[in-house]
């Protein structure tokens, strides 16, 4: 089996068998990481395929001192999902995104409302994730649901992880409020 470096080192020589390789390894998980914010799979596939092409098209840039080829391609699938979502979702922020601040609520508050096992309310919080801007949603996934740490997570998205620390608690609490609204109807 190649090492992640090999490959990197067949793909920089030109060689056919490096994209080969590169693709068997992180396509799928490239390709799931896509999916899960595209929701159609041949926008997922060309988005997987469009990452892939700049990847080897920019293998120089690559610095396995700064992250792993995994991070790496990660980095670029997101940039290009974003551009993506950007462009045929666009966001249009709420009334509600201005109160975010005025708050006293503990992360120990928002946890407990948002991780209940409740199906119902499970359902609920997917379809408010849904609602949320692309780079909020990307930033949930890949730190909740890919379980990546927030150094990696600032790495791929180009931020630092004290940066995305209070992003996510504001992301939390978003969803939270707009939770306890949605109890009150």
């Amino acid at each position: 089996m190649n090492t992640d470096e090999q490959i990197v080192k067949i793909v920089k020589c030109g060689g056919n068998k490096g994209m080969g390789l590169m693709v068997s390894r992180y396509g799928q998980y490239i390709f799931a990481m896509i999916a899960r914010q595209v929701g159609d799979q041949m926008d997922a596939e060309e988005l997987t395929q469009d990452t892939f092409i700049r990847a080897f098209s920019h293998i120089g840039s690559y610095d396995p001192k700064r992250a792993s080829l995994a991070t790496w391609l990660s980095r670029i699938a997101y940039r290009l999902t974003l551009d993506f979502l950007k462009r045929h979702r666009p966001f249009i922020a709420s009334i509600d995104d201005t109160e975010v601040w005025q708050t006293d609520i503990s992360d120990e508050q928002i946890a407990a409302e948002l991780s209940t096992g409740n199906e119902d309310r499970i359902q609920r919080l997917q379809l408010l994730m849904d609602e949320l801007p692309p780079d909020e949603r990307l930033l949930l996934t890949l730190h909740y649901f890919e379980n990546r740490p927030l150094s990696e997570c600032a790495f791929i998205m180009d931020s630092t992880s004290h940066a995305l620390a209070n992003r996510l608690y504001r992301i939390r609490l978003k969803l939270y409020k707009k939770l306890k609204q949605y109890d009150k109807l």
